[in-house]
């Protein structure tokens, strides 16, 4: 019964003496928190898709298709543009060959 009396104070005690460092804790939270995500962010990134999701996505995707018209249309346009046509023989241009 004694103890009980003595709780209260030795309580009161315990949080002045936890307030003290709560700044500390709360950094070491942070750094664990973020070693924690760093940890699972290197996990997830070493994981590979199995070979039957690798098939049933290769399979279901759909192979673009453009509308011939809107290639012809598109191919005089650039023919037309001279600004486009000297950006389109840059672009094609390879820096590291003479």
């Amino acid at each position: 019964m004694k103890d009980m009396k003595n709780l209260p104070t030795k309580l009161a005690d315990l949080v002045a003496q936890i307030k003290r460092y709560l700044p500390v804790l709360f950094g070491l939270f942070l750094v664990l928190l973020y070693g924690f995500l760093v940890y699972r962010v290197q996990v997830l990134n070493k994981v590979e898709p199995a070979a039957s999701d690798v098939a049933t996505q290769s399979t279901t995707a759909k192979v673009p298709r453009i509308d011939p018209s809107v290639l012809t249309q598109l191919q005089n346009l650039q023919d037309n543009s001279v600004s486009v046509q000297s950006l389109f023989d840059q672009a094609r241009s390879n820096p590291f060959q003479e």
